[in-house]
C-alpha cells in the first residue's frame, strides 16, 4: 500500500479515529488503527469492541492495500511532523512514513485480525445541526454520574417526541434538561440512553457546521457526521422518571444578572466545602439575594446583590460546585432561579425560553 496525504488532513482524521482506540485491552490488535485505501480515499477504523469509529478522507492513492498501524504511535508521529505532504508505504510487516526530511519505520499488525466494522440495522433516526447537538450535549454532560454502580445514570437520555428533542442527565443530586424544537427532521418518536463519555467524545471532534444523524438499533446507537461514523452500545435499563422530579410551580422566583451572579458564586466557593455549603438568602422586601458561606475552620464570606424577587422570602443551601457547574453552561444576560422551600429542589432556568433547566437538590441548613 502506498498513499500521499496532507499532514493536517491526516492529523485531523487521527484525532477522530483515536477516540475508538483501546488503551486497556489485552488484545494488541485493538490498540491499532485499521487503514485501507480505495480509489481516491483512505478509510480508517478503530474499535474497543464497544465503541467503533470510521473516518474516510481523500488522498492520492498510488497502490491499494490495507494494514493496521499502532494507534498511539501513529498519532504521535504524524503530530510531530512538519506541515507538508506525508507519504506512507507498507509491506507485510511494517510501514514507512516519510515527510520532508523525516522517515519513520514502524512495525504493523495483521489487518485480517482486526474486527470488521459493525453492520447495524437501524430502525429510527433524526437529523439535526451539529451545532445544536453539541450545545445541548455540553449543557447536560457535566451532570452525568461517574458512579459505575448505577450504570444507567452514567448515560444521557435522548428523547424525540412531538417535534421536540430533549437531552437529560442526572447523578441523583442534580438534573439538567436541554431541549429544542425540531420539525420534520426524524422518522418517528424514539428514546435511548447513551453513554455520557461517548457523547463528549463525539462533540469534541465533529465540526459544528455539519449535520448529525442519530440512528437507533435494538442495542446500539449510530452517529453519522460528514465522513465520520460512530457506533456505540446503548445503555440498557429504565432511566429514572425525571418528569416527576421537575417542580410544577414555585413560591419564589429570582431574576439574576448572570455575569455578576456567577462571579459572586465563584468568589464564595473559595471558602465552600462539603461541610460548608453555599446558602442563598432571598429577601423580597430589599429585592436582594445574599450568598453566604461559613466555614468553621477557615472563615466566612458574604456576597449581596440586587435582583428581581417575586414571591416569598426563602433560605436554601447547595453544594457550591453544583451551582458553578450549572451556571457555567447558561448563556444570555439573565437567569431565573425558582425555589419553594429550603428542603425542595432549586431550579435555574433560561429567561428567554424554556430550552434549558438545571435542578439542584438542597443541603440541609
Amino acid at each position: 500500500m502506498r498513499f500521499s496525504i496532507n499532514k493536517m488532513e491526516l492529523q485531523n482524521a487521527l484525532n477522530i479515529i483515536m477516540k475508538g482506540v483501546s488503551n486497556r485491552s489485552t488484545l494488541p490488535i485493538l490498540s491499532g488503527i485499521y487503514v485501507e485505501t480505495a480509489t481516491d480515499s483512505i478509510t480508517l477504523q478503530s474499535t474497543d469492541l464497544e465503541l467503533s469509529v470510521q473516518y474516510t478522507v481523500s488522498a492520492l492513492i498510488e497502490e491499494p492495500g490495507k494494514t493496521v498501524i499502532p494507534g498511539k504511535l501513529f498519532s504521535e508521529i504524524i503530530r510531530s511532523l512538519p506541515d507538508a505532504a506525508i507519504h506512507v508505504q507498507t509491506n507485510d510487516t511494517g510501514a514507512q512514513i516519510t515527510c520532508d526530511t523525516s522517515t519513520f519505520s514502524v512495525r504493523t499488525l495483521n489487518p485480517e485480525d482486526f474486527p470488521g466494522f459493525p453492520t447495524v440495522d437501524t430502525n429510527q433516526s433524526i437529523t439535526i445541526p451539529a451545532s445544536t447537538f453539541i450545545e445541548m450535549a455540553k449543557k447536560v454532560s457535566k451532570v452525568v454520574s461517574r458512579d459505575e454502580s448505577r450504570v444507567i445514570l452514567t448515560g444521557v437520555l435522548i428523547e424525540f417526541e412531538e417535534d421536540s428533542l430533549k437531552m437529560v442527565a442526572t447523578d441523583s443530586y442534580r438534573l439538567a434538561l436541554a431541549k429544542t424544537k425540531m420539525e420534520g427532521t426524524g422518522s418517528g418518536e424514539f428514546q435511548a440512553v447513551i453513554a455520557g463519555s461517548f457523547m463528549s467524545d463525539v462533540c469534541s471532534v465533529i465540526p459544528a457546521d455539519e449535520e448529525v444523524t442519530l440512528s437507533l438499533a435494538e442495542n446500539q446507537v449510530v452517529i453519522t457526521c460528514g465522513n465520520t461514523i460512530f457506533i456505540n452500545r446503548r445503555i440498557e435499563g429504565n432511566y429514572p422518571n425525571y418528569r416527576q422530579l421537575l417542580p410544577t410551580d414555585h413560591t419564589t422566583r429570582v431574576t439574576l444578572d448572570l455575569g455578576p451572579f456567577s462571579s459572586s458564586v465563584k468568589r464564595a466557593s473559595i471558602l465552600s466545602s462539603s461541610s460548608a455549603p453555599m446558602r442563598f438568602d432571598i429577601n423580597n422586601a430589599t429585592q436582594t439575594l445574599q450568598v453566604f458561606v461559613n466555614s468553621a475552620d477557615v472563615g466566612s464570606v458574604q456576597e449581596t446583590m440586587s435582583c428581581g424577587v417575586e414571591g416569598e422570602d426563602v433560605e436554601i443551601a447547595f453544594n457550591s460546585s453544583y451551582v458553578n457547574d450549572g451556571l457555567s453552561v447558561f448563556k444570555g444576560d439573565q437567569v431565573f432561579f425558582d425555589a419553594q422551600t429550603s428542603m425542595k429542589p432549586g431550579v435555574f432556568r433560561t429567561v428567554e425560553d424554556d430550552s434549558f433547566l438545571y435542578l439542584i437538590m438542597p443541603v440541609r441548613i
